[in-house]
């Protein structure tokens, strides 16, 4: 069950973004090999692999942080791929990214955070970005008065996702694109951020693409799961296809992932007899 997507094949009308037969090299070193796959509108799709497979540069090429050495990128009906920077700004726009560490702007409190997109790429006057800013500081569930003055220095690792997470909503994206959300979190702050995801999801109706190694914030927050190898995408399908799936090294990764997890608890429904 679940399949590499045949990049020939005529794309859905209901793909948000699309990446076709995309390979991208860093001098010697092959990171993306013919990677094809399209993410729905609306669904939250997890890229799951081991580290340096290869998935935060294809999450790169979304935005056009990368440029592919060959291959196509579509978000919405516009070609990402090659696209000059000035053009950048509007794709930028509809497709907000948390980055794995935040990058908040350790000048800025978490108010002027929020607020700079807003700024800086809106018309809004300041009694509109201050409504704004605490909206979506809401919607992450950081919606005390108090917290909009403090310094990333200030806040807990949670706390700086989550305001990074406002601060990608704020120009009210149609997708948003999450890299490693959950790394150096512990379990209940990653469930937190999973829950968040999934709320988000819902109550915006966004287009989600979730970055990560984490095979049980996988199993959590996926409608669909593509997992990538050596920048190859060996699996695409849906969470509960993943569960039952053939594929050797998928199996390999998800049984070594409850090896290493320490917990003895499988991801939900995970049968590795199947």
């Amino acid at each position: 069950m679940g399949a590499e997507p045949d990049p020939e094949a005529a794309w859905p009308s209901d793909d948000f973004i699309r990446l076709q037969d995309l390979h991208k090299s860093f001098g010697p070193k092959v990171v993306l090999h013919g990677v094809s796959v399209g993410v729905r509108r609306g669904e939250t799709m997890v890229i799951l692999g081991a580290s340096g497979s290869g998935k935060s540069v294809l999450l790169r090429h979304i935005i056009g942080l990368h440029h592919p050495d060959a291959g196509h990128v579509w978000v919405g009906e516009q070609e990402v791929s090659g696209c000059p920077e000035e053009e950048l700004v509007a794709v930028r726009k509809q497709v907000g990214m948390l980055f794995q560490g935040g990058a908040l702007f350790d000048s800025m409190n978490v108010f002027e955070n929020v607020a700079f997109a807003l700024r800086e790429h809106t018309a809004m006057t300041e009694d509109e970005v201050g409504a704004r800013v605490r909206d979506t500081l809401r919607l992450v569930e950081l919606g005390e008065e108090s917290v909009l003055t403090l310094n990333p220095i200030d806040l807990s690792g949670g706390m700086r996702k989550r305001v990074a997470l406002a601060r990608a909503i704020a120009l009210e994206p149609r997708g948003i694109l999450y890299d490693e959300p959950t790394t150096g979190l512990d379990p209940i702050t990653a469930n937190h951020i999973n829950r968040l995801i999934r709320s988000l999801q819902a109550r915006l109706g966004v287009t989600s693409v979730v970055v990560t190694h984490d095979i049980d914030s996988t199993f959590r927050v996926a409608d669909r799961i593509a997992f990538l190898l050596d920048g190859e995408m060996r699996f695409v399908g849906t969470a509960a296809e993943a569960r039952q799936s053939r594929e050797p090294s998928l199996r390999r990764f998800l049984a070594g992932g409850l090896e290493n997890d320490g917990s003895g608890d499988a991801p939900r429904g995970w049968n590795p007899a199947a």
